[in-house]
């Protein structure tokens, strides 16, 4: 009987809920497998804020540097925590599909104010740490006050509880994996439009080594073409302007009728003006010269 494959995963429960879903899709296919524990840099540092942090690959490399030693056969990645380059030696094997990539801004109910912008009180206290979301919740409330927010959704939706912030704003897809209740607050689903998810939010990625032919033919049944598509759209746009969680980007690219629809959100920082726009293209290697154009631009 073949050894199983060993999958390496963060130990968050929505890190590992991601494992799980890797580990079932590859019961259905008779490859047997078990799930192995990483505990990466981004995990034990929880009082800085993201665009604090030193370095890159803060959920990651603690990961990919297991698969380079071969402790592990596969890592699971939010693939929007990757690096746009990968280490020499490994790959992306394959795509999930992708899971709603839109975000939420959770709102204590004492707090919303139906009249104003996202339904939000004036002067309301926001919890992120991300660069991004910060450029995109000032472009429409500039009154707000933002601070800083660390621990896994659970965690963050417990604190907004707590009554530590007014309002949170996680990615749709972790709430949802997690079947987490939202009782008690009050919930808006802000459209890619009006505030851009992250390049590649919503998907995972099954990274391996890319001289292991074995494990890359085991994991292709679990890649999904057309999201890997609008996915080297977003990604390509971030490594040519060489960044990461550091920059207030947001990319999403779709299928649509003659091509692609892509909407950009761009700040220099996050308290810096965002500019939003929206691209139908029918060419995506020509949507991304021409929206780094702009970018470059901006």
């Amino acid at each position: 009987m073949p050894k199983p494959l060993i999958i390496g995963s963060r130990g968050s429960d929505l890190a590992l809920w991601q494992a799980n879903y890797v580990q079932a899709l590859l019961n259905q296919a008779n490859i047997a497998s078990e799930i192995r524990i990483i505990q990466t840099k981004g995990d034990q540092i929880q009082h800085l804020s993201l665009d604090k942090l030193e370095g890159k690959g803060f959920f990651t490399k603690e990961l990919e540097d297991a698969l380079l030693r071969k402790e592990i056969d596969i890592a699971v990645h939010s693939h929007k925590d990757l690096e746009t380059t990968p280490p020499e030696g490994l790959i992306v094997a394959a795509v999930s599909e992708r899971a709603d990539a839109r975000e939420l801004l959770l709102i204590r109910p004492e707090c919303k104010d139906e009249t104003q912008p996202m339904q939000l009180k004036k002067e309301a206290v926001v919890g992120t740490s991300s660069a991004r979301r910060k450029s995109q919740v000032l472009s429409h409330r500039s009154d707000v006050h933002l601070k800083d927010i660390r621990g896994n959704v659970p965690t963050r939706v417990q604190k907004l509880r707590d009554g530590q912030f007014d309002a949170i704003l996680p990615a749709k897809a972790g709430v949802d994996r997690l079947n987490l209740s939202l009782d008690g607050l009050h919930v808006v689903v802000l459209d890619h439009q009006e505030f851009v998810p992250a390049p590649a939010q919503g998907a995972l990625a099954i990274q391996c080594r890319e001289d292991d032919k074995e494990t890359l033919a085991m994991v292709q049944h679990l890649h999904h073409a057309e999201t890997a598509a609008a996915i080297h759209i977003e990604r390509t746009i971030l490594n040519r302007m060489k960044g990461g969680c550091h920059l207030p980007l947001g990319v999403h690219a779709e299928a649509a009728a003659e091509g692609w629809k892509i909407e950009v959100a761009f700040a220099q920082s996050w308290d810096a003006p965002t500019r939003r726009w929206t691209e139908r293209v029918s060419d995506a290697d020509q949507a991304i010269e021409d929206i780094l154009t702009q970018l470059m631009s901006a």
